[in-house]
């Protein structure tokens, strides 16, 4: 399954991108699991989606949890709490 991710404000700044596609693996089927896989990835990755960050996600463009399956061609976004404009 391929989806659309998407990063804002300082979680933006840290990856260094704003937007990819990935190709998601077996077994990673909720928003909270692509935060994990990305995570897993290390780095600036851990540092900006890890556990221990307080990430907002989004779901096709509605703030959702961890728990929200995902499926193919679908946008998941993740920011901090509080986002300026």
């Amino acid at each position: 399954m391929r989806i659309t991710l998407r990063y804002f404000a300082s979680v933006r700044e840290k990856l260094g991108s704003a937007q990819e596609s990935l190709e998601l693996p077996d077994g990673v089927a909720t928003v909270g699991a692509v935060r994990a896989h990305l995570a897993a990835r290390g780095g600036v990755w851990a540092e900006a989606l890890g556990p221990q960050q307080p990430v907002r996600m989004a779901y096709r463009q509605v703030m959702c949890g961890p728990d929200t399956a995902v499926s193919d061609g679908a946008e998941v976004a993740f920011f901090p709490p509080v986002t300026g404009g």
